[in-house]
């Protein structure tokens, strides 16, 4: 068991608070991969601000995933094509953002028709790399090989950064598209600070 760093689990398009916690426990991060898929979490959703306010992208996932199933096991559901509903969205919300089109075509690819990735934990890790590079955060990850309830010599955030917990995170406003309509929204998912502050946002975090 390591000693230093800090145990998170594994999101899609992580929020802002992910990545402060990421940024403050740098290099040594132990990503969780043998936990039971936990529903209604961040694992395979993602917030977004949409003119209406905040607007949850789901990634689908098999039936079948249900809370036995491990979380490097839950499969992607194609039975409808999300990834075009995800980045219509994300277009949508974004394009006028200072940094959407820099960073476009880079995330575009995970939205294409033939980037079926099987298993949700390989498309996050993917998603994951890509953002670690903008957001310019150099980690050595590890990943867990088996289940540990606590731990007792690192802190854990695989239950507490949570789409229906209230964040404790302390988060100074910075622009957002529609800011004009619902304010300053925070912990977003990370794209929401990335598109609108670009290379600023490792001083941000």
């Amino acid at each position: 068991m390591i000693e230093k760093g800090a145990v998170l689990p594994m999101f899609y398009l992580p929020p802002v608070e992910y990545f402060v916690q990421l940024n403050a426990y740098k290099p040594d991060i132990l990503i969780e991969r043998e936990e039971h898929f936990p529903k209604q979490t961040y694992r395979n959703r993602a917030n977004i601000y949409s003119p209406e306010g905040i607007l949850t992208l789901v990634v689908p996932v098999t039936k079948g995933s249900k809370n036995h199933t491990k979380i490097k096991d839950v499969k992607i559901s194609y039975e409808f094509n999300w990834q075009r509903l995800h980045w219509l969205s994300l277009s949508a919300c974004y394009r006028r953002s200072a940094y959407f089109e820099y960073y476009e075509d880079d995330f575009a690819r995970f939205y294409e028709k033939q980037k079926q990735v099987t298993f949700l934990f390989d498309y996050n890790e993917e998603l994951l790399q890509l953002l670690l590079k903008f957001v310019k955060i150099k980690a050595d990850i590890k990943y867990t090989d088996e289940y540990h309830v606590a731990y007792l010599s690192i802190p854990d955030f695989r239950t507490s950064i949570h789409p229906k917990k209230e964040t404790e995170l302390e988060q100074k406003p910075y622009f957002q598209v529609f800011d004009d309509r619902k304010g300053f929204l925070k912990n977003m998912s990370i794209v929401d600070l990335l598109f609108n502050q670009g290379p600023q946002t490792i001083n941000y975090l």
